[in-house]
């Protein structure tokens, strides 16, 4: 007997997913179908800067899906739970054994004055249009419109200096662009890198041309219908034709709410990612566990894989118990990876910075609790990243001298 799968969403988390299940499951076992709101297959949405930066073209950041149904530009505006039924914006309605919520998370927009265009007389506007040349950056379709506009900006101001902030700050300045970055947090990257790594990566950005403001916060969007310059809190104001707003993200939940399964900050699961509701599961961006919501790749796919497990029956007891998950971002001569705790105020820590590697330095810092390996941090010098993550994914004691990690090729210092 065949079991109906539905996932509601095509992202990374749900290509993940179907791949994983169809791949351990018996033939036949399992049916997959992904409902995605995007007219897009499945993506890899960690290359978007890629995309904007011509490294690659949209289509080469399709995911594999195992062969699963893909719905592409459907959006699934209700469901029943009782009745085990999905319902689409063209109308239709299917039924499904098993429903997987895997609806991501929603860009957060600023609190900025003047993001928005105003209406024109006697149009049907809301007046919540996105002003000419302020762009969010979290979709294939933002950064193709982002790509368009950039061919022929002069000056863009990146308002949030996260992970996104920084990889379209670098994309940008690469195609010849003058970039600000306005970060509210004391440095670049702060839920993920200390404040010497954030050094270490503002200096690489200001190397490549693009200037960084930390402890800043934009508090206006200047111009009429396009967007002319961001108006510093302090009243200074940064003249641009391009905004691109990368201010982290926020669940998305709506669909469950209103179907009545429990959400707080993101949909609750438990250790199976098991919802409230029954044969409900959710995974990804849009998940709360145990009380935490990630936002990243890392935990996303550690879900889909242990969901997978479960759903095939190769793993039917596997569980998900929390994941520090690795964020990750090459880009040119900016290469950075962060995984784990990376705050060292309950452990110990090794840090190896080197000022004559490459253009900018390189960073490397250690998080150990006794003789475990908690977390790491590696700015512009990646080699060693496949043996510290496979010592701390497997819980592996470090070795007596955890230096000889940091430097897999020249071996340890003498």
């Amino acid at each position: 007997m065949t079991t109906r799968i539905a996932v509601v969403g095509a992202g990374m988390a749900a290509a993940r997913l179907a791949q994983q299940a169809l791949a351990q499951a018996p033939s036949g076992a399992l049916e997959f179908t992904l409902h995605g709101n995007e007219p897009h297959a499945p993506y890899n949405r960690a290359l978007l800067a890629g995309v904007l930066d011509g490294r690659y073209t949209p289509d080469a950041l399709t995911l594999p899906t195992g062969g699963a149904a893909v719905r592409t530009g459907a959006e699934v505006v209700a469901l029943d739970t009782a009745a085990r039924t999905l319902r689409t914006d063209t109308g239709e309605t299917a039924s499904y054994d098993v429903l997987v919520l895997a609806t991501g998370a929603n860009p957060v927009l600023p609190p900025v004055k003047g993001l928005h265009a105003e209406p024109a007389a006697g149009s049907r506007g809301d007046g919540r249009e996105l002003k000419d040349g302020v762009h969010a950056f979290r979709s294939l379709a933002d950064c193709v419109a982002l790509a368009d506009a950039a061919r022929g900006a002069k000056r863009a101001v990146v308002i949030g200096g996260g992970v996104l902030g920084v990889s379209a700050a670098r994309a940008l300045a690469a195609l010849g662009v003058l970039v600000e970055v306005v970060h509210q947090g004391p440095h670049v990257m702060e839920r993920h890198l200390d404040e010497e790594a954030g050094a270490t990566v503002r200096r690489a950005l200001e190397g490549m041309g693009a200037a960084v403001y930390p402890g800043n916060r934009a508090r206006a969007v200047h111009g009429t219908a396009t967007v002319t310059g961001v108006e510093l809190a302090g009243g200074h104001v940064l003249d641009c034709d391009l905004a691109v707003l990368t201010c982290g993200v926020r669940p998305r939940t709506g669909l469950a709410r209103a179907a009545g399964i429990d959400v707080r900050r993101g949909v609750v699961v438990d250790d199976r990612l098991a919802t409230s509701a029954p044969h409900v599961y959710a995974i990804g961006d849009c998940t709360e566990h145990r009380g935490a919501v990630h936002g990243l790749t890392g935990p996303a796919w550690a879900q889909a894989d242990v969901l997978a497990a479960r759903l095939s029956g190769a793993g039917p007891d596997a569980l998900y118990t929390g994941a520090h998950g690795m964020s990750r971002l090459t880009a040119g001569a900016l290469e950075i990876a962060a995984f784990g705790e990376v705050a060292d105020t309950d452990g110990d820590a090794l840090r190896l910075a080197d000022g004559t590697r490459g253009a900018y330095g390189s960073y490397k810092k250690l998080v150990m609790r006794g003789d475990r390996l908690v977390g790491a941090i590696l700015v512009g010098d990646l080699a060693p990243i496949g043996e510290l993550t496979r010592t701390y994914e497997r819980g592996e004691p470090l070795p007596s001298r955890p230096l000889d990690l940091l430097t897999p090729i020249e071996g340890a210092l003498q």
